[in-house]
């Protein structure tokens, strides 16, 4: 289980963790018990607590035995039960894993299988979020980009540029959301009265993405033992004199595939 694999560095980033469902106490008992989960699982009876947030999942039948099952998502809470942020998927069977959620708290990921790439314009490191992915698991490829002294490269809203972009060869069952570009600076090209938006101190570029988890994704998924992504970053760079070539720098992340993990306990809720 990726929580609990990854607790003692979520303890070490000042975070706690607390598990909530809607699962008897015995259900919760006999489950960690059987994963050694050491984090408190919370029982919430009816789904009180669950329809207090507003995150009941309403498109299960009262009449079923899942009924009661919130949206699945996470909340961060300060010392004071304040929500700080939170992050919600929109399919019951997808889960943000816990280095996509660090990234999107502002920290960083492991590099330990880290990519580097060389051009005459930047240094740029690629790594995924999770070495390990199953149907369901939100996951992120990141970028980090270190522009050479006195270069600049194009951001989104940069007219007549190329504006750096990645793109991702079409994978069957892996979804894209939306790019996350950080925020740009303004650069002024005096001799034509130019304004446009630009990297030139390091940045970092998360593309998250999704694999899904419909029973036709987990019967094919589960012939692979392995899923590489394969892209190309896309930039235009310029100094204060020179504006160089559009330049396509070859990418790819490799990363394990598991079967998603559905076994409960044998108990009656």
């Amino acid at each position: 289980m990726e929580l609990q694999s990854r607790l003692n560095e979520l303890k070490r980033q000042g975070l706690g963790l607390a598990a909530i469902s809607y699962d008897t106490p015995a259900v919760l008992a006999d489950f960690t018990k059987r994963r050694g989960i050491t984090f408190p699982l919370l029982s919430d009876p009816g789904s009180d607590t669950i329809k207090k947030y507003g995150i009941l999942n309403t498109t299960v039948a009262p009449n079923t035995s899942n009924y009661g099952i919130p949206v699945p998502g996470t909340f961060i809470l300060n010392r004071r039960g304040v929500v700080t942020a939170r992050f919600f998927e929109s399919a019951y069977q997808e889960r943000n894993t816990v280095s996509t959620i660090l990234l999107n708290l502002g920290g960083g990921g492991s590099v330990a299988t880290a990519a580097r790439h060389t051009t005459d314009h930047l240094e740029m490191t690629t790594y995924a979020s999770d070495q390990t992915v199953a149907p369901g698991t939100v996951f992120s490829l990141i970028l980090e980009m270190n522009t050479r002294a006195g270069i600049h490269v194009y951001a989104p809203g940069a007219s007549g540029y190329k504006v750096i972009a990645l793109t991702l060869e079409p994978i069957p069952w892996l979804k894209l959301q939306p790019m996350q570009f950080p925020a740009s600076e303004i650069y002024i090209f005096k001799p034509l009265n130019e304004r446009v938006p630009i990297y030139q101190k390091p940045f970092r570029l998360v593309q998250e993405l999704n694999l899904e988890a419909s029973r036709e994704a987990q019967a094919q998924l589960a012939r692979i033992k392995t899923l590489t992504i394969k892209g190309t970053v896309d930039y235009q760079a310029c100094d204060d004199k020179v504006c160089f070539n559009p330049v396509s720098v070859p990418v790819s992340w490799t990363v394990n595939l598991r079967t998603l993990d559905t076994e409960r306990a044998n108990i009656s809720r």
